[in-house]
């Protein structure tokens, strides 16, 4: 026997029964879960950066878990269901993708001797999206509705940096070249070293320190998009390569019968240089 989707549908709606469910699911809201939901989908891409396969059918499960924890309450709630859900989403992609449902409806088909260019199909991309934004309410602000709308408060620092970025430069408000990257960088950088003098004479506030160094870093995720490279991925590659030599570092010292908390850091120093390169080989 195997389980489907409407299965797990009724599953959900058990663990929510506030008489016979699981306490502990059935008082949960949205926004308690959130938390849970953001753990489930870095399992995921951790699976999939592990190549873990098995695992990571797991972890889809856990993460399809949320979106019907999120159907059920916003049933409950009379706001949504899971039917509803999958319904607008066929709906947006179909209207997102007219170079594969030219007709706008899933039966549609594209004549593959006569498909549009990689070019065109990123403009109506954004085209479509542009669209879609200018279609919803505005929030409950005064402010009106701006370019940098819709990009979630909520995304990592760096990803979210990253997408203000480019939304920006599609407007217009982007450097001619990398050149002046690499100049605001040191300025950046220069304005840092002052703000820590600053700071450690017990003169500056902590928060210009703090409003400093992310201008530093805003302004790598900048010098990543002009290279093309994922700053995330650069970063992990980076954090992998430290992991690699620190655990290199542990193991030569613990072969050798020494204790890595009496050494002093000229020795681990030397150490760390010695197994540079310990990172490709893992």
């Amino acid at each position: 026997m195997s389980y489907s989707l409407d299965d797990l549908k009724t599953l959900m709606a058990r663990l929510r029964d506030p008489d016979t469910g699981c306490p502990w699911d059935a008082r949960q809201t949205f926004a308690s879960i959130v938390p849970h939901t953001l753990e489930e989908a870095y399992e995921v891409a951790d699976a999939i950066e592990r190549e873990d396969y098995p695992h990571l059918e797991d972890e889809l499960g856990d993460l399809l878990f949320q979106v019907i924890f999120y159907s059920q309450i916003g049933q409950e709630t009379q706001h949504f269901d899971f039917d509803s859900v999958v319904d607008n989403l066929v709906r947006k992609l179909i209207r997102r993708h007219p170079h594969v449902f030219p007709e706008g409806t899933l039966a549609s088909r594209i004549d593959p001797h006569n498909r549009p260019g990689e070019d065109w199909i990123k403009q109506s991309w954004e085209r479509i999206k542009a669209e879609e934004r200018s279609l919803k309410p505005a929030p409950d602000s005064a402010e009106p509705a701006g370019r940098l709308d819709a990009i979630a408060r909520t995304l990592p620092a760096m990803a979210r940096a990253e997408k203000l970025q480019k939304r920006a430069a599609r407007h217009g408000f982007d450097w001619p070249d990398i050149g002046p990257v690499f100049d605001k960088l040191h300025e950046e950088i220069d304005e840092l070293k002052e703000a820590w003098q600053v700071a450690s004479n017990g003169s500056g506030e902590r928060d210009a320190l703090e409003d400093e160094l992310g201008d530093v870093m805003f302004v790598c995720v900048n010098l990543a998009r002009f290279m093309e490279v994922n700053p995330e991925h650069a970063l992990k590659r980076t954090n992998h390569k430290f992991e690699a030599r620190f655990r290199a570092i542990e193991a030569k010292l613990l072969a050798q019968g020494r204790d890595m908390d009496s050494e002093t850091l000229e020795t681990l120093d030397a150490i760390w240089q010695s197994v540079e390169g310990v990172e490709r080989q893992r």
